[in-house]
């Protein structure tokens, strides 16, 4: 898609293509293809796309989104219920509320929680514009309004996963919206953020997005259709954990030292972008301070230079993961965001290497430990001690293979987007073998050690360290080389991996991928079944064979036509079988890194 277009919130979307009639439905893919050709023009909040020689269609965001259908307009006959209008809001990014940074007022005197947003990625309980307030006594138990509302989220995912990425089109993705719309106004933005988060994969997916994930498209299925199996049974805290939170409180923290750790580029599917740096207190706390707004991979590289939105000092990102400040009259988040309301004071203070107090605390905690928390909710990140040995092959490209203390660990990017140096960096480090570096790491949950690598020392420097989304290295950064190993895909040492869990896995993301058709032609999975079984994995056979038969299950009318699938029983198999490899995956995980 090659439109500059603002982001459009969901309500919006699925409005005007409801307002379609069947035949023009029936186009709107076609049409959305077609305006993806045409001249696009930005003017200050307005953009302007030429869709003949006639006619002109307009989005109007002055907040830096389109909030209401009114602010799409179009100057052909058919207007307002004409194709290009949904076309236009089908083909621009879905609005997320934008950071609390810029929005929190004094949050010490003013104790109304302000809108929460992920700083790096899409939050489970994160929101989209257009959220209603959530009430301040919520109920033990699920509201009429609210079962109703996680059933339609439902059975709109399991349209979509029947369909496939091919299938679900904008008629179908809107329908999904429409659900998320209606389970935020009810209360539930947890599986609200969860169903708008398929929709972006699926549109990645269709437009051929080098940054889409069949994985991360698995992941968004698996949480939209577990939150909303499980909503409709839950009460008391199992329900508050489901229900999600559309606010974050903003808490006062009084006077605090901050030593910057490192900083990290944004760069999300949902068409925003930024940076966040990360802290770390005299206690060794994490603590994050954010810049992330709409926009593109531009956005992402230009942040680290902008100043930080904390109090007044001028710091930018990539100066303060590596320098310090002292705070007073802080605000901050649950998940430990810094606030940046009116009566927040900072200035600038001295910072502190990795190898010196306070940070270096982080790196002394057991790397298993660190991993369990990791696997428990924590913020993913890893603290580690390594030497480079070598390279190995994986399907998404080279990733660096490391010793940590005798483990043999996967370092792989941490974004692909060839914007981002993160991929250039690793092959500059991948040259330099038996270099020891001090690392920061997130978890990347599989079978084998696996992190992805956003910071580490210089090479050259141990003092100074390097955030690898954002500065470039170069081969003078590098000690001598030295001979590096390659490790061929497929000769890596036998670890869990080896177990045949991933023919189980396999059709999980081909079914996420291709929809049910593609798991119901003739063929016979009791082969393997079987392998499964053998080793020690007879629930996933079992889980295999329904996944299959759910698949195929049709039957006929009187008349001997096919009557439509039983997308629910086929919605409940998938879900099993996502949701049994994912916690294996996970034990296998923790097993791998000694952390079980």
């Amino acid at each position: 898609m090659s439109l500059d277009l603002p982001p459009v919130a969901p309500s919006v979307t699925a409005a005007l293509v409801q307002g379609l009639t069947p035949r023009l439905r029936k186009r709107l893919d076609a049409g959305i293809t077609k305006l993806a050709d045409r001249p696009c023009v930005r003017d200050g909040d307005t953009v302007r796309i030429a869709v003949d020689d006639d006619t002109t269609l307009e989005l109007h965001a002055p907040g830096g989104s389109v909030t209401s259908a009114d602010a799409i307009r179009c100057g052909c006959l058919l207007a307002p219920d004409c194709l290009h209008r949904a076309a236009a809001a089908s083909a621009a990014p879905i609005a997320e509320a934008e950071p609390e940074a810029e929005k929190e007022a004094a949050a010490a005197s003013d104790p109304k929680p302000e809108s929460a947003s992920g700083s790096g990625s899409d939050t489970a309980a994160g929101s989209t514009s257009g959220a209603a307030p959530v009430p301040e006594a919520e109920s033990e138990t699920v509201t009429g309004e609210q079962r109703t509302a996680a059933l339609a989220v439902y059975d709109a995912t399991a349209a979509v996963l029947e369909a496939g990425t091919d299938g679900s089109g904008a008629v179908l993705q809107a329908d999904l919206l429409r659900a998320a719309h209606t389970a935020r106004v009810g209360g539930l933005p947890r599986v609200a953020a969860s169903a708008v988060s398929v929709v972006t994969q699926l549109r990645a997916a269709r437009s051929a997005d080098p940054a889409y994930r069949l994985a991360e498209l698995t992941t968004a299925l698996r949480d939209v259709l577990m939150t909303a199996h499980r909503l409709p049974d839950a009460t008391g805290a199992e329900l508050a954990d489901l229900r999600g939170t559309a606010r974050q409180p903003y808490a006062p923290d009084g006077s605090m030292r901050l030593y910057g750790l490192f900083s990290e580029p944004v760069l999300t599917a949902t068409g925003y972008a930024g940076a966040v740096t990360w802290t770390a207190g005299a206690d060794g706390r994490l603590y994050t301070v954010s810049d992330v707004a709409p926009g593109g991979s531009g956005r992402a590289v230009g942040a680290a230079d902008r100043a930080v939105r904390v109090g007044d000092t001028a710091l930018s990102h990539r100066e303060l993961s590596r320098a310090g400040l002292a705070v007073s009259g802080a605000t901050v988040s649950p998940t430990g965001r810094l606030g940046a309301g009116a009566g927040v004071r900072a200035v600038r203070a001295a910072g502190a290497a990795w190898s010196e107090a306070p940070l270096d605390r982080l790196w002394q905690v057991p790397v298993a430990e660190q991993v369990s928390r990791a696997l428990t909710g924590g913020d993913g990140l890893l603290f580690l001690d390594v030497t480079l040995t070598g390279t190995v092959r994986e399907a998404a490209g080279d990733c660096l293979l490391a010793d940590c203390g005798g483990l043999t660990l996967r370092l792989a990017a941490a974004h692909d987007h060839p914007a981002l140096p993160y991929r250039d960096n690793l092959r500059l480090l991948a040259t330099a073998p038996a270099t020891r570096l001090r690392v920061v790491a997130r978890l990347d949950p599989s079978p084998v050690p696996r992190a992805l690598l956003v910071a580490a020392t210089h090479p050259s420097d141990a003092e100074a360290h390097v955030d690898l989304g954002l500065d470039r290295l170069q081969h003078a950064d590098l000690p001598a080389p030295a001979t590096a190993s390659t490790v061929p895909a497929g000769s890596s040492p036998v670890l869990p991996d080896e177990a045949p869990l991933h023919l189980l896995r396999r059709r999980v993301h081909q079914a996420a991928s291709a929809g049910r058709r593609v798991l119901a032609f003739p063929g016979d999975s009791a082969a393997d079944s079987s392998r499964l079984s053998r080793y020690g994995f007879a629930c996933a056979g079992d889980l295999l064979d329904e996944l299959h038969a759910s698949a195929a299950d049709r039957s006929r009318d009187v008349f001997g036509r096919l009557v439509p699938a039983d997308l629910n029983r086929f919605a409940r198999a998938w879900l099993a079988a996502a949701h049994y490899t994912e916690e294996v995956d996970r034990a296998l995980c923790a097993a791998a890194w000694g952390a079980s």
